[in-house]
């Protein structure tokens, strides 16, 4: 469903070109759960950038459902992101004026999905997620998990094929984190949505149906000979 070939990114600093990633493939079947893991400053959430077509490699490819979005150019680069991928951050995102409602509804509002099946998606969003009272209220008005609980569903209400996590559980407690996981995974599985999850966790990692592991600039897909 997603495959990446021979990705290398690099940065120039101090006058001096700094690699990131080194000739990078990867593959994802439709689906899939997969965690990312590695130290800091390792690359994961610059390859999570790349997948989600926020940044573009130096070099390599990337297919998402076949098509090679890398190639792509705006704006239809951004209409292909906003049809394909949902996003989850470990600091929520979420738009402090707008509503419960018109954070979820965000990805809808953009891809002028009709006003009928906007609210009908939304009241099942809002049950799946455990608010369906709070459609009203504001972010600074709920806790961190619900807040994350609504950026979840702002990530999957426009039923994309992708989803990327980056640190989904980075700002919660353990126990509140533990429920942020649990619905992440059971939401994406149940619509059949291919789950990257970046995450300095063992335990969020082992989660996963498969780990990988980004060290110096590489990917290492058996996960099981390294330590992280």
């Amino acid at each position: 469903m997603l495959s990446a070939h021979h990705l290398h990114y690099a940065y120039p600093e101090a006058g001096q070109l700094h690699t990131v990633l080194k000739a990078v493939n990867l593959e994802l079947a439709l689906g899939e759960q997969v965690a990312l893991v590695g130290s800091s400053g390792s690359g994961k959430s610059t390859l999570l950038n790349l997948l989600g077509g926020i940044d573009k490699p130096a070099s390599g490819q990337i297919f998402l459902k076949g098509q090679e979005f890398t190639a792509l150019k705006e704006p239809v680069l951004t209409l292909f992101r906003r049809q394909n991928i949902g996003f989850i951050y470990q600091q929520f995102n979420l738009i402090p004026t707008l509503t419960v409602a018109e954070n979820i509804l965000l990805p809808l509002s953009l891809l002028s999905v009709p006003t009928k099946e906007q609210q009908e998606r939304l009241a099942h969003w809002l049950a799946a997620i455990q608010l369906p009272t709070r459609a009203s209220a504001f972010p600074d008005q709920l806790s961190g998990g619900e807040q994350q609980r609504v950026a979840i569903a702002r990530a999957l209400i426009h039923q994309p094929a992708l989803v990327l996590a980056d640190e989904p559980t980075g700002n919660l407690d353990a126990k509140t984190g533990q429920l942020i996981l649990d619905l992440l995974f059971k939401l994406a599985e149940q619509a059949q949505q291919t789950l990257l999850v970046v995450t300095h966790s063992k335990a969020v990692a082992e989660r996963a149906e498969r780990i990988l592991v980004l060290q110096d600039g590489v990917l290492q897909t058996n996960s099981s000979t390294l330590a992280w």
